[in-house]
């Protein structure tokens, strides 16, 4: 009887490299990525950017050619959503889907990623009110954007804020409410967040802060308008809710796998019971920077965490433990900002803030005991990179000296005070 192989539930970033690294290590068993969208594995960064603005094609976002997927024996599958899954104690089993359809595998690998945290307010089931996660999501807040003139986005992250530069530069009058004090609250620093504050508003984007949205209000034809606590209503065609994504663990909770945040995995990538593994925005791992605390866990949602892990998992599969260590980072373009993040700033006790208004740069450098620890850039790639490569080879920036905009950060960095051996990753 001929192998079932590996199946990946989730054609996503981490499901189509975790496909990409197996074969380029050699893994010859059948593969099967199957998808829940009736869209070929595609990237998601440019929803909210590029293909919002009609700049680049559908065809540009795809990730790889049917050519490549035949050519590797990569069996790809679209529009099933899977709804039972029978796994036997050797981790082989079947997936069976709305359809009625069963994939039968020898090993399981959940790339199934998060989906967009709902608002809890009257009103978010009319026409014209979106969410940004997906292809589908992307073409109808497109083909909604072309014939409206007052958009309100609710949340003031990363999603939120690009579709808003966005959507300001294709002449929509964009209003952002975000709920907390301060923009992309979880992810920057006060000066960062404030720097993107007046950088927003400067362009025309109307943007309030601890805002409170009541209700959302219009009639069958669609949405009109977002009522406020103080009573008022702020006209809006088109109202897009980004407020942060909840882990996709329904599948794991199911198999009885741990879940807490996402689904559970060591530092190989592998769940609970040995032999799945789980991977991505799904994925609560271990934090891979070298001297986290112990136990310390965390669950990023980036382009770069869906790589690094999935290159990780793909060892993990062909019996070769590489514990995922190394240093996340992050980007996101808002419009004519580039913002680029390394490392993780949680635990700063000192910043330094590196400021050339002539040429638009602006880094935030974040210390810890004396030591480098994050990075949060504005169009400074120089700074991200220097900080980047320090972190990974443990060397230093040091704070007395970062504060110059116009002294390279490369040329002060120190030597790394232990070596570090980077893990030969697969391509």
């Amino acid at each position: 009887m001929a192998a079932d192989g590996l199946l990946i539930i989730g054609a996503s970033q981490s499901g189509v490299q975790l496909a990409v690294s197996l074969r380029a290590l050699g893994y010859d068993a059948p593969i099967t990525l199957l998808g829940d969208e009736d869209h070929r594995p595609y990237q998601r960064p440019a929803l909210s950017k590029d293909f919002l603005q009609g700049s680049i094609s559908k065809e540009k976002l795809i990730h790889r050619s049917q050519d490549y997927w035949d050519e590797h024996r990569i069996r790809v599958v679209k529009n099933e959503r899977i709804t039972r899954i029978d796994k036997r104690a050797d981790g082989s089993g079947t997936a069976t889907s709305r359809s009625g359809a069963v994939f039968a595998f020898d090993r399981l690998a959940l790339t199934v990623g998060a989906r967009a945290r709902p608002l809890p307010l009257p009103g978010t089931d009319l026409p014209g009110v979106l969410h940004l996660r997906n292809a589908d999501d992307a073409l109808e807040l497109k083909a909604r954007a072309e014939t409206a003139t007052d958009v309100v986005i609710i949340g003031g992250g990363f999603i939120g804020l690009e579709a808003a530069a966005s959507l300001q530069k294709m002449g929509k009058r964009v209003t952002v409410l975000e709920a907390g004090p301060r923009l992309v609250g979880r992810a920057v620093g006060e000066e960062v967040a404030a720097h993107l504050l007046a950088h927003h508003t400067a362009r025309g984007i109307r943007i309030e802060l601890g805002a409170r949205t009541e209700a959302l209000v219009g009639d069958d034809d669609g949405v009109r308008g977002v009522r406020m606590a103080d009573g008022s209503t702020l006209p809006a065609d088109v109202v897009l809710i980004g407020i942060g994504v909840l882990p996709n663990t329904e599948l794991a909770e199911q198999l009885g796998l741990e879940c807490d945040n996402g689904i559970r995995v060591d530092a190989c990538a592998l769940t609970s019971d040995g032999v799945t593994v789980a991977i991505g925005d799904c994925a609560n791992l271990p934090n891979p920077v070298p001297g986290s605390p112990p136990g310390d866990r965390v669950r990023f949602e980036s382009v770069n965490n869906a790589i690094e892990h999935a290159k990780v998992a793909a060892y993990a599969i062909t019996g070769r433990r590489e514990e995922y260590a190394g240093i996340p980072w992050f980007w996101s373009n808002q419009g004519d900002l580039k913002l680029q993040i390394a490392g993780l700033s949680q635990g700063s006790d000192r910043t330094v803030v590196r400021r050339d208004d002539t040429k638009g740069r602006f880094t935030v450098l974040h210390y810890a005991g004396g030591r480098i620890i994050a990075a949060e850039c504005l169009n400074a790639p120089l700074d991200f990179m220097a900080v980047r490569q320090a972190l990974g080879a443990g060397a230093d920036v040091p704070a007395d000296l970062a504060g110059d905009p116009s002294v390279p950060l490369k040329s002060i960095t120190t030597a790394p005070t232990t070596a570090t051996k980077p893990v030969e990753q697969p391509a």
